[in-house]
């Protein structure tokens, strides 16, 4: 790496409190990235199966500037009911803003499809979100600390460790499911950063997709559609480009394939505008595009989120090479972090 670039740690980041929350047995959980004092926020969804919280708001002909957190879960459309927990959590310790009558925080997610891993009758819901809250604070000092009296400049996440694999939104994540789970991988979360003089960025991915994952830096193969031994690694793109060529579509009719998504959230302390937010955002599915084979298909709703607290002047061009790279490199680490679970196999013991 470059002598001017590192790798960064959540640890390097302030104003960013990171928990996870998950069901081990049932196989799904959320992630929640929380920014007490409200961040700058963008979006970028593709794909044709989101399901998503609050991405119009991003917009940036819309009002609202600021976000205070991000919820990343399990479950489908169901697990998007993680964000009424975060919801709750925030208002009780009076972060969000004032209408008058009350506190509303602004609480944005996306949601992926893990409801044939595990249980799928257990998803996220209000109590795992607020679990993620609390677990996103180190000990009771720190939650007081940093929320309880609004002292915002000594928000940190020093001292918090981020797990990584079959944790929060990656509890249940999978990957090369074109055959079904029986040929299927584990993958899970990843957590990738990136710092140049005074910016930062890092990403944190639930790796969750129809395709095959591949090396960031060298397309090296990872992790994906198993051949029928379970030995090796096949080309999901070409196995759906064979089937087309027999009258078969992947993607509708009784062969159609359940939704996938893999869904992310950038931060970083750039200052970026709302619309600088959401270029970044879209430059950082690049990483998606450089990392998962197929990408943005109909069967994924990919989503991207970019909070920023612009601490630091950057031009937003190089926050977005920063922001794909970290994308992508999360993304792999998704894969190597997970663990073998529920007969799904995983990287490690490929």
């Amino acid at each position: 790496m470059n002598n001017n670039i590192a790798e960064a740690n959540l640890t390097d980041f302030e104003g960013f409190f990171v928990g996870n929350a998950q069901d081990e047995t049932a196989l799904t959980g959320c992630t929640v990235i929380l920014c007490p004092q409200g961040a700058i926020g963008g979006a970028d969804v593709r794909g044709g199966a989101p399901a998503t919280r609050e991405t119009d708001l991003l917009e940036p002909v819309n009002m609202v500037e600021k976000i205070h957190a991000v919820v990343l879960s399990g479950g489908s459309a169901y697990g998007l009911d993680a964000a009424g927990g975060v919801m709750r959590f925030l208002e009780e310790k009076g972060i969000g803003f004032n209408v008058g009558v009350g506190i509303v925080p602004i609480v944005c997610g996306a949601s992926l499809f893990d409801l044939t891993c595990g249980n799928g009758k257990i998803r996220p819901d209000a109590a795992m979100g607020y679990a993620a809250c609390k677990a996103a604070f180190a000990d009771e000092k720190s939650l007081k600390e940093n929320v309880g009296n609004r002292n915002l400049e000594n928000r940190s996440t020093k001292g918090r460790n981020l797990e990584e694999g079959n944790v929060g939104a990656g509890c249940g994540a999978t990957v090369g499911k074109l055959f079904g789970m029986a040929r299927a991988m584990k993958a899970g979360l990843g957590v990738y950063g990136i710092k140049t003089g005074d910016i930062k960025v890092l990403a944190i991915v639930a790796v969750n997709a129809l395709g095959d994952i591949r090396d960031y830096d060298d397309a090296k193969p990872l992790a994906g559609l198993l051949s029928e031994d379970g030995k090796t690694l096949i080309s999901t793109e070409e196995a759906i480009v064979s089937m087309a060529a027999s009258s078969v579509n992947a993607f509708s009719g009784d062969t159609a394939l359940p939704a996938n998504t893999t869904i992310g959230c950038v931060i970083t302390n750039a200052a970026l505008t709302k619309a600088q937010a959401k270029k970044v955002a879209q430059i950082a599915q690049n990483g998606i595009a450089r990392t998962i084979f197929p990408a943005h298909t109909l069967n994924d709703g990919d989503t991207i989120f970019v909070m920023s607290t612009g601490e630091a002047n950057a031009d937003p061009g190089a926050v977005g090479i920063m922001a794909c790279k970290a994308v992508g490199k999360a993304i792999n680490r998704g894969v190597l972090k997970a663990k073998s679970v529920g007969g799904c196999k995983a990287l490690c013991d490929l």
